[in-house]
């Protein structure tokens, strides 16, 4: 992430936005705007604003103005990226692996990017540190049961039967979802965790009253539905859990919001992709973890789940990846405190690093090492963060 100046910042080589909305509708307002000045734009919709991405800068000053005119105002310390770090002595030898588990584009320097822009990059980099013991950070991937079984990674294993090991031995849990409901009226919808569901769009105009239709029924059931929209597509998102009862804690049943967000795509002529839902959560070993979850929550601006009985936290616009906590015995100390193979970066804007920082060490962080806009940071049990500001 660098300085792009104002309300904008580049984000992974994209000029970036965040704006906070005072409604769904106005924030689907900006959407619809932005569709129009920059048709190959990415937009993030949520109950609280919209993150917008263009190609080119020089449509930043005409999405800002239409922002303007719609009530939306930029709060740029809001942007930030988590990245997945994975070290290797053979970076070439586990990236096909990563690859087929999470369905990226695979780029230069062991690089693989969510073509859709949604979930974390993955990045392999070289380390020839010995760590044989197992990781106390490892990856749930949940996809569609025919695209998990198409990824050809051999015979799971673990508790759940669902975990994979790359040449490394760092763990996916690569989870097959399920539909939401047994009626034809949900068929497009994909538990992934998350319920989602994924739609082709022919033109311009149809996404745009996709888009509209779908901000207005989830505004008048007050649901906040995650609305991403990319060149010819456009995906509703849940949340992880947020379809229960029980996670979004409103008086609705969310089957039957999904059954209207349904019929108004098909009305349109929006046909789905049921290839398309993907849901990536971190998980990380404790044996603290009160003190290891305070940490990471105040290192990413994180809130915990409502749900008392869970450990998750999660991005509080719905934005970046959850992370779940899961304790381990105290006597495996040697576990412990070997260094894991798989870290966590996260790019701020300048300017919020040193208010990122702080928080993380007043909440047990210690600091490793600082290098040209880069703090290393570990939690309470040696977990490993990097803040980028640059």
């Amino acid at each position: 992430m660098t300085a792009a100046g104002g309300d904008w910042r580049v984000v992974d080589g994209t000029p970036t936005a965040w704006f906070a909305a005072p409604s769904f509708r106005q924030a689907a307002a900006l959407a619809v705007r932005v569709l129009e000045l920059a048709p190959d734009a990415a937009v993030d919709l949520c109950a609280t604003g919209a993150r917008v991405g263009i190609a080119s800068a020089a449509r930043a000053a005409a999405v800002s103005a239409a922002a303007g005119d719609r009530g939306l105002s930029p709060a740029p310390a809001a942007l930030q990226q988590v990245r997945v770090v994975v070290e290797s002595p053979d970076p070439a030898a586990i990236g096909p692996f990563w690859q087929r588990s999470l369905g990226y584009t695979a780029g230069p320097e062991g690089a693989l990017t969510d073509p859709l822009r949604r979930d974390p990059d993955l990045l392999i980099r070289p380390s020839f540190d010995p760590r044989p013991l197992r990781n106390r950070i490892h990856l749930d991937v949940v996809r569609p049961p025919a695209v998990v079984a198409a990824t050809d990674l051999g015979e799971p294993y673990g508790p759940y039967g669902v975990c994979h090991a790359d040449a490394d031995g760092n763990e996916v849990d690569l989870v097959p979802g399920d539909p939401l409901g047994d009626g034809p009226e949900t068929a497009d919808w994909q538990v992934v965790f998350a319920a989602m569901a994924c739609y082709r769009t022919a033109s311009p105009a149809q996404q745009r009253d996709l888009v509209t239709a779908a901000a207005t029924l989830a505004d008048d059931a007050g649901f906040p539905l995650r609305i991403d929209v990319r060149p010819g597509l456009a995906i509703f998102d849940t949340g992880k859990d947020r379809w229960h009862p029980d996670a979004h804690g409103l008086e609705l049943d969310f089957t039957d919001l999904a059954a209207r967000l349904q019929a108004a795509a098909r009305d349109l002529g929006a046909v789905a992709d049921p290839t398309l839902p993907r849901l990536v959560q971190l998980v990380i070993d404790a044996a603290d973890v009160p003190a290891v979850r305070a940490f990471w929550a105040a290192a990413l601006g994180y809130v915990p789940d409502r749900r008392a009985d869970l450990t998750g936290i999660v991005d509080p616009r719905g934005l970046g990846p959850v992370l779940l906590f899961q304790g381990i015995d105290l006597a495996d100390a040697e576990r412990r405190w070997q260094r894991n193979r798989i870290r966590l970066e996260l790019a701020v804007p300048p300017d919020a690093v040193p208010a990122r920082l702080a928080a993380a060490l007043a909440a047990g962080g210690r600091g490793l090492e600082e290098s040209d806009g880069r703090w290393r940071i570990a939690d309470p049990e040696g977990n490993e963060l990097v803040i980028l500001g640059t």
